[in-house]
This record gives C-alpha cells, structure tokens and sequence, in this order.
C-alpha cells in the first residue's frame, strides 16, 4: 500500500511537471499563427505584396492634368451677435470672406446666403468670450463656421473662411 501511494505520488509530481510543459507548447502554437499573420499584414500594408498597376494605368496618370484652381472669395454681411455671457453683456462684430472652389459654387453660396447668415449667427451667439481668445480660438471659429458654411451651400464646396475683422467686446 506504501508503494501504492509512493507510485501515486511520483505520477502526481510527474503529471505537475508536465503540465507547464504543455502550456507551453499551446502558448507556441497558438502565438504562431498570430506572428506569422501579424508579419503578412505588415508585408501586405506595406505595398510589397501589391501589384503593379496596368501600363495604361500607369501612363494616364503620368499625363499632366491641367489645374483651373482659380478660387473666388465671397463677402459676407457683417454679423454683430450677443455672445453667451451670462451676467454681463458681450458681443461680437464679425467681417469675413468666404473661399469657394469656382464661379458655380459663388453662385451657390449667393442663393444660400440668408442660410448661412442665419447659421453663422446662431452659432456666434452660443459662443463665450473666453473661447474666442488667442490664435487657437480663432481657429476654432473658423473650422466650425467652414463647417457651417460647407452645409448651408450644398452641394457648393466652402473652403475657407477668412476673417477681415473681429471684435469681441
């Protein structure tokens, strides 16, 4: 019986140290397959694995194209709004250009005009006076109203908004 438990004891103590040996073969096997797909993703992004396009492809493209990139700027009225400043009174004085692509997207932006004076004002009067401060809120006014503006034109494409005067009081 003694010898029972001594073999039973030895085959625990060997069947313990196989264990972490067979995690250990599982963790390889399974982390494989992830390298090897993680470096095939990387070889694929890359562009090695990607073929070359068709000659005629390559030849269309080689052709220069010419560039009519002749923008035309749009005045806005002047917008005056109350700004979001609770207790006290604050406003501000907006004159501003308008930067669209072509003469077909200035036509665009002129039918859209009342929209996008309606649009920037709102807009304005949800601002306070501390997030027009410094460089970085300008802008950030900026961004928003090109991204008002690029809405209120559809399908006219706004791309910039240029400031010839702000004053915050």
């Amino acid at each position: 019986m003694a010898a029972a438990k001594g073999e039973l004891a030895q085959t625990d103590a060997g069947e313990a140290e196989a264990k972490p040996h067979g995690s250990k073969k599982k963790l390889i096997l399974l982390a494989v397959p992830v390298l090897l797909g993680a470096i095939g993703a990387g070889v694929w992004f890359s562009g090695i694995l990607s073929p070359a396009p068709p000659p005629s492809e390559v030849e269309a493209s080689a052709e220069p194209q010419p560039v009519n990139r002749q923008p035309v700027f749009v005045s806005m009225p002047d917008i005056t709004a109350n700004l979001n400043a609770p207790g006290r009174r604050a406003f501000i004085r907006l004159k501003s250009q308008v930067e669209v692509a072509g003469p077909q997207d200035a036509a665009a932006l002129q039918a859209a005009m009342p929209r996008l004076v309606d649009l920037f004002t709102t807009y304005l009067r949800e601002i306070r006076p501390e997030e027009l401060r410094g460089s970085a809120g300008t802008h950030r006014l900026r961004e928003e109203l090109i991204a008002r503006a690029n809405i209120a034109a559809a399908p006219a494409r706004v791309t910039d908004v240029l400031f010839t005067e702000i004053l915050v009081q």
